[in-house]
C-alpha cells in the first residue's frame, strides 16, 4: 500500500506531508528548499511508495489566480515528466496558511517559533492532506 502526500508548494519552501500506509493519519514530513524539491521528492520515493500526490492550487477569494498560481501551474508539468506513474492532483488552498497559523497558536508555541514559516509550511501541507482525506470519504 502506498501513501498519500501533499505539498504546500511555495516559491523559495515546500511543505510536504504524507499518509501513514493505510492512508488515514496525515504527519508532517519536511519542509525543504523549493529548489530542491524534485531531488528529495526522487529520493524518498526510492524507498517509499506514494500513490497520489496532492498539491495545493492557490486562489483568492473570487477564483481568480494569485501570484502563487502559475509557479504551481509550472511545477505540475515537471512532476509528471518525473513521476509519469504518480497521479497528482490539485486542492484549493485558500486559508490553509492562516488555518495553519492558526494550529501552531493553538499549540502554546513561543511566539518565535509560531512565526517559523518552514513550521507554517509543514502544518499547511498537513492541512491539505486531511482536507483530500476528508474528501475521499
Amino acid at each position: 500500500m502506498g501513501r498519500i502526500m501533499a505539498l504546500d508548494y511555495g516559491k523559495k519552501r515546500t511543505g510536504i506531508a504524507v499518509t501513514d500506509p493505510l492512508k488515514i493519519i496525515a504527519s508532517p514530513l519536511d519542509v525543504v528548499d523549493t529548489r530542491e524539491l524534485i531531488g528529495y521528492l526522487k529520493k524518498y520515493m526510492q524507498t517509499e511508495t506514494v500513490e497520489t500526490v496532492v498539491i495545493g492550487y492557490p486562489l483568492n477569494f473570487d477564483d481568480s489566480p494569485t501570484d502563487a498560481t502559475p509557479l504551481v501551474e509550472k511545477f505540475i508539468p515537471k512532476f509528471k515528466n518525473v513521476f509519469p506513474h504518480i497521479p497528482i492532483c490539485t486542492i484549493d488552498e485558500r486559508m490553509s496558511s492562516q488555518m495553519a497559523s492558526q494550529a501552531i497558536a493553538a499549540m502554546g508555541l513561543r511566539r518565535k517559533d509560531r512565526q517559523d514559516k518552514g513550521l507554517i509550511d509543514v502544518t499547511s501541507a498537513v492541512i491539505l492532506l486531511r482536507e483530500y482525506l476528508e474528501s475521499q470519504s
